[in-house]
């Protein structure tokens, strides 16, 4: 075996090693309920009117990630969860300060609205007042005439031709062609690609405030909320409304007995569009994911309501039990 080369002492020294930097662990909650036709999400409220979601870093005393979440959905909310589910890992690498790599994990929440008791800044509102132009059940948002004008400009302002044509295209993609266009170019799944869009067109608060901007608080786009957690809520409504289709987890939404129209008015909630009464009725039956109580309720004002449960059955019976709306909004 030849000898080991002897070092050369006129040589540098080896640079020393770049540390890592450092790993921060965050979780967030989007905690979602229904209350009659408002579908809210449980938020924190803070000094400089923005909002945040409750959220808190993973500590050495949580044995896993959703106890960390839980313990601090507690602490900041005093509100005990039910259904969890993770819904991403945000790890871009400027997310964290002083060199420190932040990752943050957004989980989706599904309650009955219980108001947080005692001194907290826990506060429910209503999803629609981050999303506005979300909101179909009302005929066409106002809101969108602003937004796809500030849109138009955006795209037509790009340096390339090219590059003008490609924003057109996600434009249409997102919100369903131009203003005058029909309902039926509107998809209901797309609030994450839409958000991320005025994003970059500059047209939402959380983007004007990124870019050192002094019109952050005539941004039309829905109030602002804290880092990138408007951006998990949209994920979150984004999931849920696809979920709804083809898992029962509307029914986490619901109390023990509920009525037909209830349900109804909860999925048209979530969906943020009009379905057929009598289409609906049909279709929740056809899939059998209710049953009778026998019993009913006056608080509609009219005629009595009966009452139905989920049929829990339905979970062993197929593989996707879900409310599937049919395409497009549906009409009353």
């Amino acid at each position: 075996m030849p000898p080991s080369p002897t070092p050369d002492p006129r040589a540098p020294a080896p640079a020393p090693p770049v540390p890592e930097p450092a790993l921060a662990i965050g979780l967030s909650a989007v905690i979602v309920a229904v209350t009659g036709d408002d579908p809210k999400v449980l938020t924190l409220r803070h000094e400089d009117g923005r909002d945040s979601l409750p959220s808190g870093p993973l500590e050495r005393g949580h044995r896993t990630l959703e106890m960390g979440l839980r313990s601090w959905v507690e602490r900041q909310t005093l509100q005990e969860l039910g259904y969890v589910e993770q819904l991403y890992t945000f790890g871009d690498r400027d997310r964290g300060e002083d060199g420190t790599r932040a990752l943050s994990l957004a989980y989706l929440a599904l309650v009955r609205e219980a108001r947080p008791a005692g001194d907290t800044d826990a506060a429910w509102q209503s999803w629609y007042r981050y999303f506005p132009w979300e909101d179909w059940r009302g005929g066409r948002p106002a809101v969108l005439d602003t937004l796809e004008h500030g849109l138009r400009s955006w795209a037509a302002g790009a340096a390339q031709g090219r590059l003008s044509e490609r924003r057109a295209e996600r434009i249409a993609l997102c919100f369903g062609g131009s203003s005058g266009s029909t309902e039926a170019g509107w998809n209901e799944e797309r609030v994450l690609e839409r958000y991320e869009l005025l994003y970059e067109a500059g047209l939402v608060g959380e983007a004007l405030r990124e870019r050192g901007s002094d019109r952050v608080a005539a941004a039309p786009s829905g109030r602002e909320m804290r880092e990138d957690h408007r951006r998990m809520l949209a994920l979150a409504i984004a999931r849920l409304r696809g979920k709804i289709k083809y898992r029962p987890v509307v029914f986490e939404l619901m109390p023990p007995a509920f009525s037909l129209g209830q349900l109804q008015q909860a999925v048209e909630a979530l969906s943020g569009a009009r379905l057929h009464k009598q289409n609906f009725r049909r279709l929740v039956e056809q899939q059998r994911l209710v049953e009778e109580t026998g019993e009913s309720t006056a608080e509609t004002g009219g005629r009595p309501a009966r009452l139905v449960r989920f049929r829990r059955e339905v979970l062993l019976e197929r593989p996707a039990p879900g409310v599937r709306l049919p395409g497009g909004f549906g009409r009353r």
